[in-house]
C-alpha cells in the first residue's frame, strides 16, 4: 500500500498524525501532512487508512 498526501488539499488539521503518528510527519511552519514514507508498512495500514477517512479535507491518498 502506498500514500500520499495532497498539499493543495491539506489544511493542517494534524488528525492523520495524531492518529498515525509513525506514518505522517508534519511542517513546523504550517502544520500540512506528508508521510514519512510512500510505502506503508503492514502493521500501519490499518491506522493509515483509518486517518484517510478521517481527513476532513479527503487530503490523503491511498494506492
Amino acid at each position: 500500500m502506498k500514500v500520499s498526501v495532497d498539499g493543495q488539499r491539506c489544511q493542517g488539521h494534524t488528525l492523520c498524525s495524531m492518529i498515525a503518528p509513525d506514518s505522517f510527519e508534519l511542517d513546523d511552519v504550517d502544520g500540512h501532512a506528508s508521510p514519512v514514507s510512500e510505502v506503508v508498512p503492514a502493521d500501519q495500514e490499518d491506522a493509515v487508512k483509518e486517518a484517510a477517512h478521517s481527513c476532513p479535507e479527503q487530503a490523503i491518498v491511498i494506492e
